[in-house]
């Protein structure tokens, strides 16, 4: 991968995607346009909504990372990929491509969809532009609440607001969007939609972190996530019990009702050995979400939500062979919401 300077980024990456465009597409028959991302340096520059892309970098074919200093963020710069569309151009303001959010997991990070499933080879996504952002290993979607001191890292923030208002004046992004994630991303997919009305159309929970306060394993098992790398765990959401109006405003259980009048995606396995497990693997923390994600589907079926798809196959446990297959399952789903304006 290669880093390009903003100072470089114009020339550079349009000889870039010219070379990659013409090592790796057919010949065009007559009267047919081959289109390539020669205009990616187009978004560079200061920006009125606080972010900025320092850098851009063609990875692969229609794929191209992004490096965006966050005030959200303190100041940090961080990668976002984007899985572009064909025909993608963001120096054509005019046009502006259906989006879809893709949102990885705990332990992961921005490179997790494209380098762990078929994302990037699925037709059905050619006409969309996929929005992988960086999300902190643990950041949990979350604007930390740090004692009440500041909310550094601010993730929620430098999504919902710096990122996307950012991709939608430089880099072609529509406000037409839905939204998908796995286990953290599950939780912050969900989390965005019932928090951000209005910003997505539909979301899709793959194993999601759906109900974390279902019971005292739930709150257990998310509180060690948070104290993962030696963070202390009380600066996410602070103590379960005396900030619990924090806590259960980034519940999806508890803000289902905010969820009712989009499509909703829930998918989980119970975590014994699936057909798409090696022998003999378990996982405590799949059962866990499932039981979470069937009180979800309970809850949203209570306050009427009238388009949620659930698919709990039963043996399965926590791995990206199933992510994948709900992903390809989901996008359908996901689609026809993006597409239902026209």
């Amino acid at each position: 991968m290669t880093t390009i300077p903003i100072r470089r980024a114009r020339f550079l990456l349009v000889l870039a995607a010219l070379l990659l465009t013409l090592a790796s597409t057919p010949s065009a028959p007559a009267g047919a346009s081959t289109v390539s991302p020669a205009g990616v340096a187009g978004g560079f520059g200061p920006s009125s909504r606080g972010a900025e892309v320092v850098a851009a970098s063609q990875v692969a074919d229609r794929q191209v990372d992004l490096s965006v200093r966050s005030p959200a963020l303190g100041g940090r710069t961080v990668n976002v990929r984007l899985l572009t569309p064909d025909g993608w151009d963001p120096d054509d303001r005019s046009r502006h491509w259906p989006t879809l959010w893709l949102l990885h997991g705990c332990c992961g990070d921005y490179t997790s969809w494209t380098s762990r499933t078929d994302v990037a080879r699925t037709d059905s996504l050619r006409d969309v532009l996929v929005v992988m952002p960086e999300a902190g290993w643990n950041g949990w979607y979350s604007d930390w609440w740090n004692y009440g001191q500041g909310d550094d890292p601010a993730w929620e923030t430098f999504h919902t607001k710096e990122l996307r208002l950012l991709l939608e004046h430089d880099w072609g992004a529509s406000r037409n969007r839905v939204v998908a994630g796995l286990s953290m991303g599950g939780q912050g997919a969900l989390m965005y939609a019932a928090r951000h009305p209005g910003m997505f159309k539909a979301a899709a929970a793959y194993s999601g972190s759906v109900h974390p306060l279902l019971n005292d394993e739930s709150v257990n098992r998310i509180m060690g996530f948070f104290a993962g790398e030696g963070n202390d765990p009380l600066k996410v959401w602070g103590d379960p019990v005396a900030q619990r109006d924090i806590w259960t405003a980034h519940d999806p259980f508890h803000l289902a009702k905010r969820l009712r009048s989009i499509p909703v995606y829930l998918s989980c396995g119970d975590g014994t050995t699936g057909p798409l497990d090696p022998p003999g693997t378990t996982s405590a923390l799949e059962a866990d979400f499932n039981r979470q994600n069937q009180a979800l589907a309970s809850e949203l079926e209570r306050q009427g939500a009238k388009h949620v798809t659930t698919h709990f196959y039963g043996p399965g446990t926590h791995g990206w062979a199933y992510w994948q297959r709900e992903l390809h399952s989901s996008l359908p789903m996901l689609l026809h919401a993006l597409r239902a304006d026209g």
